[in-house]
């Protein structure tokens, strides 16, 4: 008759070590990963230096408030459609307008759409597919003053 020494398995220090070892090996391995995908994806960066930008925020902040304007998007097939009204709900021709049309989340999708005035908002040939866009414009009124504004644009499918 053939007898077999059962094993008996002991937690040790060294076994302790290891799957403490381990455990924080994969907790800063998919740290790292989160990062770097965070870090890679979204530009983050909206201005060079935020404290000269900060310096004369509430006076641009004031004359473009002055302005009484309203912003508003539409977009119905390949047509993108940007708004400005004034204080009395009348259309706004600007001096000068430039805008970005893009996801808020990365920047491949990003483009310069050419906005004409047609009499009573600017309208870009712009085929955009489902979901959530920007519209980042800078326009500047007739008396020269700067607008700047980002206006959320929801795309259904």
């Amino acid at each position: 008759m053939t007898t077999q020494a059962k094993r008996e398995f002991r937690l040790t220090g060294w076994h302790v070590l290891g799957i403490f070892g381990g455990a924080f090996a994969v907790i800063i391995g998919v740290n790292i990963a989160l990062a770097v995908n965070a870090v890679r994806t979204f530009p983050g960066v909206e201005t060079k230096n935020s404290y000269i930008a900060s310096q004369t925020f509430d006076d641009r902040r004031a004359a473009q408030e002055a302005l009484g304007w309203t912003v508003r998007a539409d977009a119905t097939g390949d047509r993108v459609e940007l708004a400005i009204t004034d204080a009395e709900g009348k259309p706004v021709q600007a001096g000068q307008l430039t805008a970005t049309l893009g996801r808020a989340t990365h920047v491949q999708d990003d483009r310069t759409p050419d906005f004409t005035f047609d009499g009573r908002a600017y309208v870009a040939q712009e085929a955009l597919a489902p979901g959530n866009w920007n519209i980042r414009m800078t326009a500047t009124a007739l008396d020269g003053t700067p607008f700047e504004q980002r206006v959320v644009l929801h795309i259904r499918p």
